[in-house]
């Protein structure tokens, strides 16, 4: 049976706490076994007192003077005080001994059980954020999102890696997200190319077969040959819409002043019918890119905010510096706005919530901006309506 992460680090914990315990109450023994010089004292005032004992019987106190016996007794009273002592020594060295190993043994038990304690408290601390961590791996590898839930504790270092596994988790899911809007991009550019071929070979012959019609038709012949002008003009635009999306700049980059292109823009695009209030700060820098495809780009900006303000009314344009390296263009008209809901996907292309509008002004739009690094968001203006912002770097 195989043992788990934490009971691992458990026992090696548990192990470098026991092993040290049990060599330091070993040595104290020994070193308190070989200091104890208690019982090879008493055996040697004991062979005193027996040497001494036996001098005493042997000796004939008769014949000696009443100076050799007082000192003969007197020696023999200092011997029977020593052994006396001796004897006392030595049971007081057991006492001691005996008190000291069990104090060992007892302060032992508790560093073993501090051990244990203190090992089991750090297992947990290391296994507990290390098990929600791997979850979190497996909440990734299945693209689903980490829990919410309060993180389990462990050292501060686990709360630096969730909140990285975090981040990463959602650079992650960003990077799936732009792959696979990307994968979409290039499949409705495909697309398009190839109904704006399809489109373009039979629309030319068409024009010219409808102008010639047109220079002698009769007068209950030209109302359905005006409808066959508008609607072939209208493929047309379109066809060229489809070859757009399906083209991106070309050619090297250069400067664009954008405070110039759309002061240029404003005057010749939009309808006289429309006021518009331009501001462009002095400060606003050049960005690097390409003129054409960015003046497509602001021109279908502005002509959809111009539908969506009927044709009349008042646009706020605004060029100015976004940081340090960047320059932000905002449009805003007072038409009926965009939901929330819709406010990304106007960006898709065929998406359009117009009568007669082709869903691919804005998707051209997205695809300028994003191939020259930039971002465009929708976002509500203030007292009604939408304002589109976008953001391009200067570099």
């Amino acid at each position: 049976m195989l043992i788990t992460f934490r009971q691992r680090i458990l026992l090696v914990l548990i192990a470098l706490g026991v092993v040290p315990t049990a060599i330091v109450i070993a040595g104290w023994a020994l070193t308190l076994q070989a200091a104890n010089p208690g019982s090879a004292g008493r055996a040697a005032v004991e062979q005193v007192a027996a040497s001494g004992r036996l001098l005493l019987e042997t000796v004939d106190t008769t014949r000696l003077g009443p100076d050799a016996r007082r000192a003969l007794a007197a020696h023999a009273a200092e011997l029977n005080e020593a052994l006396s002592r001796s004897q006392a020594a030595h049971a007081y060295s057991r006492y001691y001994t005996g008190g000291l190993t069990v104090a060992l043994l007892t302060f032992g038990a508790l560093l073993l059980y501090a051990s244990v304690r203190l090992g089991g408290h750090l297992s947990r601390q290391l296994s507990r954020p290390i098990d929600e961590l791997v979850g979190w791996t497996g909440h990734i590898l299945r693209h689903e999102p980490i829990p919410d839930a309060n993180p389990r504790r462990g050292a501060p270092e686990f709360a630096a890696l969730r909140t990285a596994l975090r981040e990463m988790a959602v650079g992650l899911e960003q990077g799936r997200a732009q792959e696979i809007e990307a994968a979409r991009l290039r499949a409705f550019q495909e697309m398009a190319r190839r109904v704006a071929h399809e489109m373009k070979n039979p629309l030319t012959p068409i024009r010219f077969a409808v102008a010639q019609l047109q220079r002698s038709a009769e007068p209950s012949q030209r109302e359905a040959l005006e409808v066959l002008a508008a609607e072939s003009t209208r493929l047309e635009q379109l066809a060229r819409e489809f070859t757009d999306l399906g083209r991106l700049p070309e050619g090297p980059a250069a400067l664009v002043d954008l405070g110039e292109l759309l002061t240029q823009l404003a005057r010749t695009v939009l309808p006289p019918a429309i006021e518009t209030d331009l501001a462009v700060d002095p400060a606003t820098p050049c960005i690097r890119g390409h003129y054409d495809p960015l003046r497509r780009a602001f021109s279908n900006i502005l002509h959809n905010a111009a539908e969506a303000s009927g044709g009349g009314g008042r646009l706020r344009v605004a060029v100015g510096p976004e940081g340090e390296h960047g320059v932000r263009v905002q449009v805003a008209d007072h038409g009926p706005g965009i939901p929330p809901d819709d406010r990304e996907r106007v960006f898709e292309p065929y998406f359009t919530t117009k009568p007669s509008g082709t869903g691919l002004g804005l998707a051209l739009v997205r695809q300028t901006v994003e191939a020259h690094g930039g971002r465009v968001a929708v976002e509500e203006t203030p007292g009604g309506g939408a304002t589109l912002v976008v953001r391009l770097p200067c570099d």
